[in-house]
Parts: structure tokens; sequence; C-alpha cells
């Protein structure tokens, strides 16, 4: 596929990363990177095709066998695959592993899409960082050596110091806020070879520093509402994303469909979605 083309359709497979959190909608969906993506290539031409099937919480195991071959019959314009970050922040990891199933999801999309894409993730500044920065390197050396095997693109992320900046991180400091996920999808757009909007790497202006109580008040908060869960889950074998599927994947089948825009035939903005008629094996 030519980079700047007319791109019909884009299948996103990952975590919740791509599923979208923390950018909130008020009826408590999300609408992240992967979604405003979507919403802007739909612009571009008439029948435009989106699928997220990212789910919150997966490792990269779950990613390649769940979604990657649902992604994959697809045949979409378009495939992102972001995952394995989530394995790096583990205790214990494989990373083997990692890189065996990685390679397992990007030789399966990569096929059966004109373009697959692969991202470098963002890292937010601080001591989780440095404590996983070696895991998380020897992972993004990886995607790079799969990009290249495979004719993918890989959007680099993690060398924009401001996507470190924690003002583009929301309270949870493990999802990117609504700036963060719309800088996100200038990146992807750029790297497909669309015309800029902005420049997604951009430094914030200088931060106000917060007083010592304020400071306090948001680490007690986070530990209560964030960290302390997420500890309970790691100790249990437990996931924020058990029981969930992709936004436009039908567990019960086993297989994903198609939304398009409900205005296709309006050149402006996409103001909504709808699921396509389904084929007579999808529910």
């Amino acid at each position: 596929m030519k980079l700047n083309a007319s791109y019909t359709s884009l299948v996103a497979i990952g975590d919740s990363f791509t599923e979208g959190m923390s950018d909130g909608l008020p009826d408590g969906s999300y609408r992240g990177w992967a979604d405003l993506l979507a919403a802007r290539l739909a612009t571009r031409v008439p029948g435009f095709r989106y699928a997220n099937l990212a789910v919150r919480g997966k490792l990269i195991g779950q990613i390649a066998h769940e979604q990657a071959r649902a992604a994959a019959e697809l045949r979409p314009d378009v495939a992102t695959l972001v995952g394995g970050l989530n394995d790096t922040l583990r205790p214990s990891c494989d990373m083997g592993l990692v890189r065996g199933r990685l390679e397992e999801a990007a030789g399966r999309l990569a096929p059966a899409c004109g373009q697959l894409v692969l991202m470098r993730s963002p890292a937010r500044n601080g001591p989780v960082l440095d404590r996983f920065r070696p895991r998380m390197e020897e992972l993004f050396t990886f995607i790079d050596e799969l990009a290249a095997r495979h004719g993918a693109l890989v959007v680099d992320l993690y060398s924009a110091p401001v996507l470190g900046d924690q003002r583009m991180w929301d309270v949870d400091r493990l999802h990117l806020t609504a700036e963060g996920h719309r800088r996100v999808a200038e990146a992807v757009w750029q790297t497909l070879g669309l015309p800029a909007g902005d420049d997604w790497r951009a430094p914030l202006p200088p931060a106000t520093a917060a007083g010592w109580a304020v400071r306090r008040g948001t680490d007690v908060r986070f530990a209560r509402e964030h960290l302390g869960p997420w500890i309970g889950r790691r100790l249990t074998g437990r996931s924020s994303g058990d029981g969930r599927s992709g936004a436009q994947f039908c567990a019960r089948s086993g297989k994903a469909f198609w939304i398009t825009p409900a205005d296709d035939g309006d050149p402006g903005p996409v103001t909504g979605w709808h699921r396509l008629e389904p084929s007579p094996d999808v529910p």
C-alpha cells in the first residue's frame, strides 16, 4: 500500500492504550486515539469501515490469540498492533515469550492487511519507568526488527519527551489523557503519510509546581483508587479485562464486525457510528 493513500478501513488491536482509557465520554465509554484516527480517516473516503478489538489488561499472548485472528479475517487496509507493555510491567516476565507472541500476531496480520502499524509506546516519567526501562527498550528494539521483516510502519511515541510529561497522564498514572490520545492519533496519521494537522511533539507550557499538600493528596488518592486495586489484581491473577470483549467483537460467534459512519453521506466530521449488516455467520 502506498502512503498517503485513501485508506478505506482500519482495525485496531491491543490493550487499554488502544481501547482508549482514560479518554472518557459522558456515557462511560472511551474514545481514544484509535477512535479519533478512524473518525478522521472516515472524512477522506465514503464507506469507511472501522473495528476496535482492544481490551484493557490484555497480555500479548491474549492479543495474539484472541484479537489478531479476528482482525486478520476482516482484511483491513490498515491494522494497528500495540501490545506487550502489560507483560513488561509484571514482576515476572518472559521476554522470549513476549517476542514470540508479538511475532505470531504480526505474522498473522501483515499478510492480511494493506499496511501494518506498530508502536514504540509512550511512557510516563518516574520511578516505575526507571525500574522497567530495560524490558521496555528490549521490547521496542524487537518491534523495530518486526517492522523491518514485515514491512510495517513504526510510530515512535517513546522518543517524544512531551508524552512523558505527567500532565499527559490521567490520575491513574497508567493511561493518557484526552490530549495525550489526540497527539497519538496525530502521530499515527502522519506516520501513514497524511498531511500534518499540527506538531504532536510540541512541548506543553512550563508547569506550575504544586504545593506539598496537593502532591500528598494526589499520591494518597492514587494509592487508594488505583495502585491498591492494581496490586490486588496482580496478586490474585485477575485482570481488568476479564469478561470483556472488544467494542467490535462478538464473543458468541468469535468474530469481529465493522462499524461505519452513521452520516456517511455527510462530508463533515463523524457524529456517530453504526454496525454494518453482519454476514450470515455473525449474529
